[in-house]
């Protein structure tokens, strides 16, 4: 496993729409297991493949209740409503107010390429939806309601 590089804003890779994954690789393993390490590594609670360079329809994702990691997620329903702050490894030092569904059902593929259904309400909502937003090239700062402000985290 290794500490991958985390892509930050600007970099064009997050603007771009990621391809389906297919079949599961020793590449692909390999692309997760570097996706949760860095994702712990940086104590982010989600990251897309586009993150770390790579144009793939994968997320990991971990509120703190043990990693998911989600091929080629989709959201299939969503409702209610929560504003609240939201911060991306990509744009490091900065967050911002994005208001988001409460409740989100999603489909997702597991490592082993079995369809699964994943129920998420207040942050995993957030999570999966911001998380699935950098498949499509998107990032949460087009979201922001008002100005993105600095973030200081101390340090543990």
């Amino acid at each position: 496993m290794a500490i991958r590089k985390i892509r930050e804003i600007g970099d064009e890779v997050l603007t771009k729409v990621c391809k389906e994954v297919t079949k599961m690789t020793p590449r692909t393993t390999e692309l997760i297991d570097d996706m949760l390490e860095t994702m712990y590594e940086a104590m982010g609670v989600g990251l897309a493949a586009p993150q770390v360079g790579i144009l793939k329809r994968i997320v990991v994702i971990d509120i703190g209740e043990g990693p998911v990691v989600m091929i080629n997620p989709r959201i299939v329903e969503s409702s209610g409503e929560q504003t609240g702050e939201e911060g991306c490894l990509s744009v490091p030092g900065k967050s911002g107010i994005v208001t988001r569904p409460n409740y989100v059902k999603a489909v997702a593929l597991d490592e082993d390429m079995k369809e699964y259904e994943i129920e998420g309400e207040g942050l995993m909502a957030r999570a999966i939806c911001h998380e699935l937003e950098h498949l499509d090239g998107h990032l949460y700062v087009e979201k922001v309601e008002g100005e993105l402000h600095s973030t200081e985290y101390e340090e543990a």
